[in-house]
Parts: C-alpha cells; sequence; structure tokens
C-alpha cells in the first residue's frame, strides 16, 4: 500500500477531484481511478459494496461493515484477496491519506476483469476500490421537518430471486423505485414485498413507533440487515423502549405515532407522510427525536480511530475544536 508522505496536518479537506483512491492496493489520484470496461462489477452489477461513515476522526462500526461485506462476499463466492483486518485498515487510511475528520467512505468489491460472458470464473481476481468523500442524501431542514414519502409500485426482489440482505452492486430494483419517489416530488419510497407488507425504503430500513414500542421489518421481509438499524434497535432499548422486529403493512403505517428510516448515508430521519396521510399528528414525534439525539451523540464518541493520539490532540486544541 502506498502511504501519504509528510504528516497528518490541521488542512481542510481536499477536493473531491484531489482525492486519493485505493485502488488494488495502491493509491492514486481519482482521474486516474479507472476500472477495466470488462470488470463484472460494470458489465453485470457482479459484486459488493458498503457505505461506511467517518465522524469525528473515527469510523463508526468499522468492523461491522467489513463483516457485512465479506459476508456478501462469500453469498455470491466471491473471494477478497485480503483478509477482514486488512480491509478494515484499507478503509482507516483512505480517510487518512484524504486527510478527512468527517466522511463517507464506498468500500466496492467487483468480481473482476473478465470477458463479455457471464461466467465468473473467467474473472481471475476481483477489484478493490475503496474511495472517502461526503455524502448528503437529503437537506438539513428535513431531520427537522420530517420527509413525505410514497409507496413505490415497484416491488422489492423476493428473497428466492437475489436476497436483499446481500449488499451487492446491482441496485436497479432500488433505482426504480427512486424513480418513481422523484416522479412524485419526494425524496423517498417505500417498498414492499411481492406479498404487500413493508420491506424498505429504497436505501434505507424503516421504522415505525406505536404505544412507545420501536417496531422494524424483519429481516425475512426482503430487508438489508442494517448496522444502523440494529444500533436504533439496541439505543431504543438503552433509552427503556420496547421494541420489535415483525411484519408490517401500510395500515400499521398510517396508524402509527411515529415514523422514521435509518442507514449508513441517510443517517436517522423522521417520516412525517406515507401517501399523503399524516402519520401521528404530522411532525416529528418525541422518540424519533430522542433516538436521533442518541445517534448523533455516540458516532462523534465511537469507532476505529483514523489518527493516533498526538494528532486527535492538535485537533481537538486547534481553534474551532474538532470539526471542519
Amino acid at each position: 500500500m502506498q502511504q501519504a508522505k509528510g504528516a497528518w496536518t490541521k488542512n481542510r479537506p481536499q477536493p473531491a477531484k484531489d482525492r486519493l483512491i485505493y485502488l488494488d492496493g495502491a493509491f492514486v489520484p481519482a482521474a486516474e481511478a479507472v476500472v477495466s470496461v470488462f470488470d463484472h462489477g460494470y458489465l453485470y452489477g457482479d459484486g459488493v459494496f458498503e457505505g461506511i461513515r467517518a465522524y469525528n476522526g473515527r469510523v463508526f462500526k468499522n468492523k461491522e461493515h467489513v463483516d457485512r461485506l465479506y459476508d456478501s462476499a462469500k453469498v455470491i463466492m466471491l473471494n477478497i484477496p485480503i483478509s477482514p483486518a486488512e480491509m478494515e485498515q484499507v478503509v482507516l487510511e483512505t480517510v487518512r491519506i484524504n486527510n478527512l475528520w468527517d466522511a463517507y467512505i464506498r468500500l466496492v468489491v467487483s468480481r473482476g476483469v473478465g470477458d463479455l460472458g457471464l461466467d465468473p470464473r473467467k474473472c481471475p481476481a476481483a477489484t478493490i476500490v475503496c474511495i472517502a468523500d461526503s455524502i448528503t442524501l437529503f437537506p438539513a431542514e428535513m431531520y427537522e421537518k420530517g420527509l413525505r414519502i410514497i409507496t413505490a409500485a415497484t416491488r422489492r426482489n423476493v428473497t428466492e430471486a437475489l436476497n436483499p440482505r446481500i449488499k451487492g452492486l446491482n441496485y436497479l430494483n432500488n433505482v426504480l423505485a427512486k424513480l418513481e419517489a422523484n416522479q412524485a416530488g419526494c425524496m423517498e419510497a417505500l417498498m414492499l414485498t411481492q406479498d404487500g407488507y413493508v420491506s424498505e425504503g429504497t436505501g434505507d430500513n424503516f421504522f415505525i413507533v406505536k404505544d412507545g414500542v420501536v417496531i422494524t421489518p424483519a429481516a425475512h421481509h426482503g430487508i438489508l440487515s442494517g448496522i444502523t438499524r440494529q444500533f436504533i434497535l439496541d439505543l431504543a432499548q438503552e433509552l427503556g423502549y420496547g421494541t420489535c422486529e415483525g411484519t408490517l403493512t401500510r395500515y400499521d403505517i398510517w396508524t402509527a405515532d411515529e415514523a422514521f428510516l435509518t442507514g449508513t448515508a441517510a443517517e436517522v430521519i423522521p417520516v412525517v407522510e406515507l401517501d399523503s396521510r399524516a402519520i401521528g399528528d404530522g411532525a416529528v414525534g418525541p422518540i424519533t427525536k430522542r433516538l436521533i439525539a442518541g445517534f448523533r451523540a455516540a458516532v462523534v464518541t465511537q469507532g476505529a480511530e483514523v489518527y493516533g493520539p498526538e494528532e486527535r490532540a492538535k485537533r481537538e486544541s486547534s481553534p474551532g475544536g474538532s470539526r471542519e
């Protein structure tokens, strides 16, 4: 792995065009981080990925994300040529070499270069890419006011065809639902299973709150087993709320007291309306607010350290503190 020259400094993050991208064992400028047109990730969406966040110089749930990446790869029989421990270090170094304090990290492993046929045996080596940059899914005011969403006509993939627990590169199912949201003037859409039960959003897990209980669809309802989802379930229990993973219909959402979405990129964002029906009183509910506050407090203090104690002390003692 090529290392950055010089010590980490307190400079602001580099513009995206100047980012250094991890590509198969080396860091290269973004303009040179190219993947072959014969890569099966490009040709067929044949690969897996993770979205990971760094807050306050720490990568939140780094190990959990990397473990899920390797689980997804195992299911599709994709051999990743480095160990999970090495991959965790790739994530940290990608943030470090780009001098980032807060970041969104995209870790991608594709089947690699092959021929124009489907056969994965024609791809002798996987391609590994790690990008550290920033992401904004929703405007800041939506976290205060909540989202209006619709139910997409596009149904979630059935698990027997393409199990949504595999975080794979082929997201066309999700993209089609997102297009429906866009056309309806909304920023997100709810996806249902083939049987009409609540699954998830186009890129987020879905929750409701009813009578003080925090409820989310169970894993067998065509969802990604979200890492933020699990954190919120654990946090809700720590705060004294009941939790449940079960079966939901749209009726349950329409009659819920509160609703919200969770995801690494989305974080925790309230939902106040589904299909023109207000959820609760149409405002962000108190339990949702408390979970958002708890999540935000946790992510800045937990996670794998990107920089050493000396560098952290320098940042935290600088004017304005640790934030950029």
